[in-house]
């Protein structure tokens, strides 16, 4: 760039000098000092257009990287696990001291009518505990009783039947206990209907404290369940947290066929053993 202008420079120089001699003057003609002047100008004049070029490379470097700096920036964040939802307790067991007042613990309607006609046949359950036993307390109220069974894991479900179906929360197997007003127990551990075991025990009747006694209008019975009968089947159990559970009532073979339970349960025929129908209760303080 600067050469060219030069040479633009000294031909035109040349061609003045050349027109001022013919001209006869003298004072056009240009000096060597003012030649290489004027092309000092030149060179300074077209200089900023060079260095002006040159530094809008990094201006557009400059430029791109402003661009592209805010996608590294927006780039999605991780998402945050949201909190696990609290279990809304339909019941809380109460904590108990000493000898219990049944007349202070909480009562739990087993008054879903499912699968049969009302014939006004309702129940009732309450639950309590300590540090080593979990405290049970059923009642029905109905005219007509049946109690033909009487030998340990006989269909109680033919006569007139309380039931207290468990587990713990997030367990994947539970237990049924189902009593007729004998104190005659079934009662069963395994994930379903198809797939469980019946425990016996020589000495139930003590071992759980079980009294059956006829009201008024019906009937009723007690039992406990120890801690330590938990942990044979879950070694570090304690009475905390959530028991998901269901109450039933029913009688098979009674005057007035009838199904009962706590929870609705959701069957087109009647199934007891769905734990997916089981309700949560809460360990109190």
């Amino acid at each position: 760039m600067k050469i060219r202008t030069t040479w633009r420079i000294l031909l035109c120089m040349t061609a003045l000098a050349a027109a001022l001699t013919a001209a006869g003057c003298d004072e056009g003609a240009a000096s060597a000092e003012e030649v290489e002047s004027t092309a000092s100008a030149v060179e300074v004049e077209t200089a900023p257009v060079t260095e002006a070029a040159s530094e809008t490379a990094p201006a557009e470097e400059s430029s791109t990287q402003e661009e592209t700096a805010p996608a590294e920036e927006t780039a999605p964040a991780e998402e945050e696990t949201a909190a696990p939802e609290e279990v809304q307790a339909d019941y809380t067991i109460t904590r108990v001291d000493g000898e219990i007042d049944w007349s202070s613990i909480p009562v739990l309607p087993i008054d879903k009518v499912l699968w049969q006609d009302d014939y006004g046949i309702r129940a009732a359950g309450q639950l309590c505990y300590d540090d080593t036993h979990l405290y049970v307390h059923l009642s029905a109220v109905e005219e007509e009783i049946r109690a033909e069974n009487t030998e340990p894991l006989s269909p109680v479900y033919q006569d007139s039947c309380l039931e207290f179906f468990f587990m713990p929360e997030g367990w994947d197997k539970y237990f049924n206990i189902e009593m007729n007003p004998n104190g005659c127990v079934c009662m069963q551990y395994g994930p379903s209907r198809s797939d469980r075991f019946s425990l016996v025990r020589n000495d139930i009747a003590a071992y759980f404290d079980i009294r059956t006694g006829y009201t008024e209008d019906g009937w009723e019975v007690f039992y406990t369940i120890p801690l330590e009968y938990f942990r044979f089947f879950i070694p570090d159990y304690t009475f905390d947290g959530v028991l998901m559970a269901n109450f039933y009532k029913c009688g098979d073979l009674t005057v007035n066929k009838h199904y009962l339970a706590w929870q609705p349960v959701g069957t087109e025929r009647p199934d007891y053993h769905r734990p997916e129908y089981f309700g949560p209760m809460v360990f109190g303080d």
